[in-house]
């Protein structure tokens, strides 16, 4: 899609692009880097450029230096990466077997190729929906039961900017990226949407009411900003020591 580009001081070229039916300003900033904003189609350019200046702080903050999935990486609980290079391969192709995603490349590319690099992420994000499926609709259920909760559904998905969501028919959505999470953050989000289907919408009541379930609630909060729900790897060598870094597209949307 054409795009209009953009220098802005302190963030440089940032990609502009307008489509019908867009309503209000999208802010997200792609694998390479690269700031991506979408406009409605009757706003100027310049609603995007001011809308992304006072996005500086943000921008800066959540641009993470490129760093590319290695062998022997790990994903969520369990998942680790293997390239395998094979002289029969055309393409890049990707499988999950067990807690392997193993990454089948062309002999001609090495794992640093973007199109291996897009394609582990992708393999990666399935190997979580996977886990999340695996794990969190059992620990939801013994944590309703514990707690006297009742819910309608629960499904995982790989969601923008939210951990997860609740709606009035008590139908909850979870994020695949929650398994990247220690197990007490988890439990938090879980609570917090088992909290929703009894108050809804956020407030003194809602938040009074959670820390009912959910011990130093305010350290624990604090805690959660430290994460964003975006692909993050550990380094297989370093495991005990690294922490994580991201590597997927992070949309402020």
């Amino acid at each position: 899609m054409p795009a209009k580009f953009v220098h802005i001081a302190e963030i440089g070229t940032v990609a502009m692009y307008k489509r019908r039916g867009v309503n209000g300003v999208r802010l997200s900033i792609a694998h390479d880097g690269t700031v991506r904003v979408m406009l409605p189609s009757w706003a100027p350019y310049r609603l995007g450029i001011e809308f992304v200046r006072t996005k500086t702080e943000w921008i800066l903050a959540k641009r993470q230096p490129k760093h590319y999935a290695r062998a022997n990486d790990r994903v969520g609980k369990a998942h680790r990466f293997i390239f395998e290079q094979r002289d029969s391969a055309q393409t890049v192709s990707t499988r999950i077997s067990g807690t392997d995603i193993k990454i089948i490349i062309p002999s001609q590319l090495t794992d640093e190729n973007s199109s291996v690099q897009i394609a582990a992420e992708k393999a990666a994000i399935r190997a979580l929906k996977k886990e999340g499926e695996q794990l969190l609709p059992q620990r939801l259920r013994a944590l309703a039961l514990q707690h006297g909760f009742s819910y309608t559904s629960v499904n995982i998905k790989r969601l923008r900017s939210r951990w997860g969501s609740c709606n009035e028919k008590k139908d909850i959505v979870l994020n695949c990226f929650l398994m990247q999470l220690p197990w007490h953050l988890i439990d938090y989000v879980l609570l917090h949407e088992l909290v929703h289907t009894t108050v809804l919408r956020h407030g003194e009541p809602f938040w009074s009411e959670v820390s009912r379930y959910v011990n130093n609630l305010p350290a624990i909060r604090k805690e959660m900003k430290q994460y964003q729900p975006t692909l993050m790897i550990m380094p297989g060598e370093t495991l005990s020591e690294q922490a994580p870094y991201q590597v997927a597209i992070i949309d402020a949307t």
